[in-house]
């Protein structure tokens, strides 16, 4: 009994849902999840002075590839 599997997106950058490098939408796209859940991750991120969240937003732009 075989069942295929649909693949899995990779991570990219999202093209189409983006409000600055388009990080929060591909991470929305890959997890299948709405993108309002990250954006506010990294704002929360954010609160407790700003470095923890956008370091690793900075991190996520330069790694994560963009969509072509």
């Amino acid at each position: 009994m075989t069942t295929e599997k649909e693949p899995r997106p990779k991570l990219r950058r999202s093209r189409s849902n983006r409000v600055i490098a388009g990080i929060c939408g591909g991470l929305a796209e890959f997890y299948d999840i709405n993108v309002f859940w990250f954006r506010l991750a990294f704002v929360l991120a954010m609160v407790p002075g700003g470095i923890p969240g956008i370091g690793a937003y900075l991190i996520f732009w330069f790694i994560v590839p963009d969509a072509n």
